[in-house]
């Protein structure tokens, strides 16, 4: 039981850019419908356990939630200029690279030398991992790869801060649940705002995209249950299945041309940055 609570969020959240180019709609729309959708699991968690959190603690975790936006709009940018089997590798490789040197520098992980040349050792396979991904051969594809990473390489200090925020708390991750929901929607409510002059609130496709948040909400959830019942190695590990899924569904389900060289990096590409991935989680 505790392993298929790990597969949820691996799979819900591998899933969930398959679902969003399956639904369509802007990037704005993509965004509005996803923070929309996560605050109403954030209430519902709310009310079935209704804990409690302070003041700052509730404040730095809405403004976690709000920096995932950020870092969204990058990824949905990207899905709909490079694809999902493009975008997914790259930018789950380098939110890897980003939230493991920002838990060294900042948090004091990774204690010890040998700690330290392994976490060093995740880092270089997972920086060649998303270099191999980004291989082309099609000049028309080498130009949507550039326009994608001008957005989606900046926006992921978001992804960074998200998940950086919480460790400067001390509470529980049902605690600062729902006040990162409810950034998450705030952030992308005004963003909607500002990118789309409200316009976006009348589109059905931002209403669709509801069912991105609610499940994006319930594999975050699934993942606090996860690491109090697996570790939090074990679970962070197997949520790293999602960016297997989430590519080769974007091949396989999306059919996203990519040419026989063009796979064969991608793949290897992938083994190194889930490899990368696990050996970070494991000396965590």
């Amino acid at each position: 039981m505790n392993i298929l609570i790990a597969l949820i969020p691996a799979l819900g959240w591998g899933l969930n850019p398959l679902i969003i180019s399956k639904i369509g709609g802007k990037p704005v729309n993509q965004t509005l419908g996803t923070g929309m959708g996560a605050l109403v699991v954030g209430l519902v968690v709310q009310l079935l356990f209704r804990p409690s959190v302070d003041g700052w603690t509730f404040l730095l975790s809405a403004l976690s939630g709000a920096f995932w936006v950020l870092g969204q709009i990058g990824q949905y940018t990207g899905y709909a200029k490079m694809g999902v089997s493009t975008t997914m590798p790259i930018s789950t490789g380098v939110q890897l690279v980003g939230t493991s040197v920002i838990g060294v520098l900042i948090f004091g992980e990774w204690g010890g030398a040998t700690a330290k040349l392994i976490g060093f050792a995740a880092i270089v396979l997972m920086i060649i991992g998303v270099a191999m991904t980004a291989i082309t051969d099609s000049s028309d594809r080498r130009a949507s790869l550039a326009s994608g990473l001008t957005v989606l390489l900046p926006t992921t200090v978001g992804y960074w801060i998200y998940s950086a925020l919480p460790k400067a708390v001390d509470a529980s991750g049902v605690a600062i649940f729902f006040p990162q929901m409810l950034g998450m929607c705030l952030a992308a409510v005004v963003y909607a705002l500002v990118a789309s002059h409200g316009t976006a609130f009348k589109d059905a496709t931002s209403w669709k995209n509801m069912l991105v948040g609610a499940i994006f909400g319930a594999s975050a959830l699934a993942y606090i249950f996860s690491a109090k019942a697996n570790g939090v190695a074990t679970a962070y590990v197997i949520t790293q299945l999602s960016v297997v899924i989430s590519t080769l569904g974007g091949m396989l389900i999306l059919h996203e041309h990519k040419s026989h060289r063009e796979l064969r990096w991608t793949l290897v590409g992938l083994v190194l940055i889930v490899a990368g991935s696990v050996m970070t989680a494991l000396i965590g």
